[in-house]
């Protein structure tokens, strides 16, 4: 059985003249734009004044979703939640340090994005006639695998390949993902013993911080997490060890790290960083991001998060993130708009990696096998991307085992039609977040993001992301994701997923500009 065999289907991506006029108009007006810090305001320091025990993640959610359904009068949805919010009262003075540094915190808004997810947007606000910009993925009808890809998990599903395996993952895929890793790092060789393969991000940052903490003595400082960030990753570290979150501000398409320099202690056990921002797409940059690396004490390991590092400047990386205490995590949830497929990697210190693996093959046994002729294919051809290969040859084929049967013209044809859909692919989406930044521009202060497919917006009127989603919803039938879900603290900022049909980001931009230039809702 060989691999490619059979010439792959090109796919098209058609974008609406109307789009790219509108892209042209957005990079016409590029500049600094406004800053985004989300930063703890009065609205969220009232909760915990209110709540009978500020310990009580619980309490802390519902008055939230109380004061929302309060202020909504007839168009609340939940009176009992709103009764509580009434009959709360103000019990004491609370700072901003405080919450960031509160257990209860990171729990508090893990349950709110669960009830927004669960109760709200597919639960009791659910309908089939909503405009989904609140995804954070691109959607897989129109930006799915490329069929290179898909090709892989054919064969390996014709191959039978879905039994056990090495708990770090196939050492073949192991060292094309290794190879990878080097060519993005100048002067950087990383081998197969670097490389873990993983079941996505989410699940990579819940057993890091597992396998980190259990193998540590109870440190004496708190861990740190840059906000904004993800609930499932800083619950995932929050309920193992003591956190404190780290709000960074965002201009220009780029984070600034010294809050998390500030922080930082020789004590300090642990740092979460995304190395590109979710929702605002903000980026680090690379000197920024080595003076960072380069003031950790030894014993301080840090998580990058570099799953959202992507349709943005694919500048080579500092040579700092191969620091022995830095663990990257990589996923093709965001990048290939396969969040359900749970396929990543880290890479790290190899004895951290050695360790790692004792690890996994006690707790879930290893990543699935059925993907790792996908892995191991993707990462060489984005290796030779990376390195300039326009056309393969010999060396190129003998990289792969000769099982695979592959020749070099059935190598040629495939790795032509990956390059070509996938600049396709990132040209048509960055056209596509380009228009929606010029559109909502019209309406909304835009946070210009660097990478990946979100936008962060602040529309004129909510001082709550929560009551602006819940209202946009209801007036509009366009569902955003409140900022508040990623630790943005104050305002009333929300995100849209520009990786949609042109028809459903024109039609929804038309909606809300016509609600909010019909009127501007008071706060609170």
């Amino acid at each position: 059985m060989d691999l490619f065999p059979d010439p792959l289907r090109k796919r098209c991506f058609d974008i609406p003249a109307e789009a790219v006029d509108n892209a042209a108009a957005a990079r016409l007006h590029d500049g600094v734009g406004p800053y985004f810090l989300s930063g703890v305001d009065e609205r969220m320091l009232d909760v915990y004044a209110r709540a009978a025990d500020p310990h009580d993640a619980f309490e802390l959610s519902r008055l939230w979703l109380g004061r929302i359904d309060a202020e909504s009068g007839p168009h609340g949805v939940r009176p009992w939640l709103a009764e509580r919010w009434r009959a709360s009262t103000v019990r004491r003075s609370v700072t901003p340090e405080e919450v960031l540094t509160s257990r209860a915190t990171v729990r508090f808004i893990k349950e709110l994005f669960n009830f927004f997810f669960q109760e709200d947007l597919y639960g009791d606000l659910r309908s089939d006639s909503h405009l989904m910009l609140s995804g954070g993925a691109a959607d897989e009808k129109y930006w799915g695998l490329p069929e290179v890809l898909k090709e892989c998990i054919r064969y390996a599903l014709d191959c039978d390949w879905y039994g056990y395996s090495d708990s770090c993952g196939r050492i073949q895929a192991r060292e094309a993902v290794a190879a990878y890793e080097s060519a993005r790092i100048p002067g950087v060789t990383y081998d197969a013993s670097n490389i873990a393969l993983t079941m996505g991000g989410t699940m990579a940052v819940g057993t890091l911080a597992d396998f980190i903490v259990s193998r540590s003595r109870p440190p004496s400082a708190p861990a740190l997490c840059a906000a904004p960030n993800y609930p499932p990753l800083v619950e995932a570290i929050a309920c193992r060890t003591a956190t404190r979150l780290v709000p960074l501000q965002a201009q220009g398409g780029k984070m600034c790290l010294e809050p998390l320099l500030t922080a930082l202690s020789p004590s300090t056990p642990l740092v979460l960083l995304q190395t590109a921002a979710n929702p605002t797409g903000a980026g680090v940059d690379e000197r920024d991001l080595a003076r960072l690396l380069n003031a950790l004490s030894p014993a301080t390991l840090i998580l990058l998060d570099e799953c959202h590092e992507w349709l943005g400047p694919e500048n080579r990386l500092s040579p700092a993130r191969a620091a022995r205490n830095v663990v990257r995590i990589s996923s093709l949830s965001k990048h290939w708009s396969a969040p359900g497929i749970k396929v990543g990697w880290i890479t790290a210190d190899s004895v951290l990696i050695a360790e790692y693996y004792k690890y996994a093959s006690t707790h879930f046994g290893g990543p699935p096998s059925l993907f790792y002729t996908l892995i191991e294919v993707l990462t060489r051809m984005e290796r030779w991307r990376v390195t300039g290969v326009r056309s393969v040859g010999a060396e190129e084929v003998r990289e792969f085992d000769a099982t695979y049967g592959l020749t070099k013209e059935r190598l040629q044809a495939a790795y032509a039609n990956f390059s070509a859909e996938r600049e396709a692919r990132l040209r048509s989406l960055l056209v596509l977040r380009d228009a929606a930044h010029a559109r909502l521009s019209q309406f909304a202060t835009v946070i210009r993001p660097r990478h990946s497919i979100n936008t962060t917006v602040m529309l004129p009127g909510w001082n709550d992301s929560y009551r602006c989603f819940r209202d946009l919803l209801r007036e509009t039938g366009v569902a955003t994701y409140p900022g508040i879900l990623n630790f943005c603290f104050s305002g009333g900022a929300v995100r849209l997923t520009s990786a949609r049909s042109w028809q459903d980001i024109d039609t929804a931009t038309r909606r809300l500009s016509a609600h909010v230039g019909s009127e501007t809702l008071p706060y609170g």
